[in-house]
């Protein structure tokens, strides 16, 4: 394979800039245009996980672009298990692209997105969960996710699914004997035994599925909509959890036409926050369509926060928005509690439906601790238990996970119908198939590039 180079730090102005090489001729480039500042330093001889100082030249013109640092890595000990050697400049573009120049400029090639962790799978360094979850660990909005990631690098999820593989590899060692040896009979005690196991890996495969569920509020956040009629005071509760003005707040209504949304994080929770339309009937088409939204995105929210009118009856529209919201998970607001006048009987029905209820006022702030308060107790560590085994953030490894359940079930109705062992053992096959796109031991080439496509350069 080539010698790749890319600029591996953020673009833009920095303290420092790092321009990373890999590759059987990184050293051979890097003499090229590196001079130790010890002039009986050779490139080529130098130690693995060591630093030399010195300066990047232009070899054409043999004038010195920048004072650097030289990290050294030797194969297989590096993170591409390729030789390899990053150089530490001082930060700024114009100083990197110069330096990247140099290396393109004497034998490297620019690096495609995510190539680095690319070689480091293809190399046999890590496997393809463990290199999934690096840019995930990258595009961490929280400890909780940061933390989910990091454990998955460590190979949490390639041991789970290992163990798994193991263990269905035993049983096709099982029926393999069953087959050779049919004068022993022993195809019965392999299907008991098979049927055992299957049994066991079905509930641990589940369990990951299940925990996709947690896996998705760490990675992509709670998928949180406002919801309430126009002028309750939605758009002050956006602009109240996110700290700025975000959304216009009116006396009119229907200012809100279409969808807000940004990512809040509380108390550690990451929340995909999204201020809708107000709902209710409406003869003008831009709003209509907002509403129309609003309605849509109550089905596909994980949390809402619905606001009424603590001051006055409930109206139709409310009744609407509250048999909408009936079934989900959420939290109900009733706005305007500053106002020395309130509606016993609006506050009565509310109180009634078994949701988590908050008089607040968004006028004056008071309640939005509770609001606070209130999605800490629901999706807090009471919520998702981070340390319960492995996590799964991944939607490909829970379709695989999904698919490998599948394909077990049938695995158990062969052996409960009695059918031919070779055929358990295609289901079997089937199974160690699905697991292994997890990991990379059963991958396409078209699936590989996608998954570094995503990756930025330099990683």
């Amino acid at each position: 394979m080539s010698t790749i180079a890319a600029i591996s730090t953020a673009t833009g102005t920095g303290g420092i800039g790092i321009i990373r090489m890999s590759g059987k001729d990184c050293f051979n480039i890097l003499k090229k245009i590196f001079i130790p500042h010890n002039p009986n330093v050779d490139v080529n001889k130098v130690k693995g996980y060591t630093i030399k100082y010195g300066y990047i030249i232009d070899p054409v013109t043999n004038k010195r672009i920048d004072e650097v640092l030289v990290s050294f890595f030797r194969a297989p000990k590096s993170y591409t298990a390729e030789n390899m050697c990053e150089i530490n400049s001082h930060g700024g573009t114009i100083v990197e692209r110069k330096i990247l120049e140099q290396c393109l400029a004497n034998g490297a090639v620019l690096a495609n997105p995510g190539e680095f962790t690319k070689r480091a799978f293809m190399n046999g360094r890590i496997d393809l969960s463990q290199a999934e979850s690096v840019i995930d660990l990258i595009n961490s909005k929280t400890d909780n996710e940061a933390r989910a990631s990091f454990e998955q690098l460590q190979g949490n999820l390639s041991e789970k699914i290992n163990n798994i593989s193991d263990r269905l590899l035993d049983i096709l060692s099982d029926i393999e004997a069953s087959i050779d040896y049919p004068e022993y009979d022993i195809e019965e005690t392999t299907n008991a035994k098979a049927l055992e196991t299957l049994e066991k890996i079905e509930f641990e495969l589940n369990k990951l599925i299940k925990s996709f569920e947690n896996g998705k509020i760490l990675k992509d956040g709670v998928k949180t909509v406002i919801v309430g009629k126009p002028n309750t005071g939605k758009s002050s509760l956006l602009n109240i959890l996110l700290g700025e003005e975000r959304a216009i707040v009116s006396d009119y209504e229907g200012t809100t036409r279409d969808t807000i949304e940004e990512f809040i994080n509380i108390n550690g929770i990451p929340l995909k926050i999204i201020d809708t339309a107000g709902i209710r009937e409406t003869e003008d088409e831009v709003e209509r369509i907002g509403v129309k939204k609003a309605v849509g995105l109550i089905e596909q929210a994980d949390l809402i926060i619905a606001l009424f009118d603590s001051s006055r009856n409930l109206t139709e529209e409310d009744f609407n928005i509250i048999n909408l919201i009936k079934n989900k998970k959420c939290i109900i607001i009733l706005n305007k509690a500053d106002l020395s006048q309130k509606n016993s009987e609006t506050i009565l029905y509310m109180s009634k439906l078994n949701k988590r209820l908050i008089m607040a006022s968004m006028k004056t702030k008071d309640g939005i601790d509770d609001v606070y308060k209130s999605i800490s107790e629901m999706f807090g560590n009471n919520e998702i238990n981070y340390n319960d085994g492995v996590i799964i953030t991944n939607i490909r490894h829970k379709e695989q996970i999904v698919k490998a359940v599948e394909s077990l079930k049938k695995a158990k109705e062969t052996i409960k119908n009695n059918m031919p062992i070779d055929v358990l053992a295609i289901n079997i096959k089937d199974i160690l198939e699905h697991l292994g796109e997890i990991t990379g031991n059963n991958v396409s080439e078209d699936i590989i590039n996608k998954i570094f496509s995503k990756f930025c350069l330099g990683k």
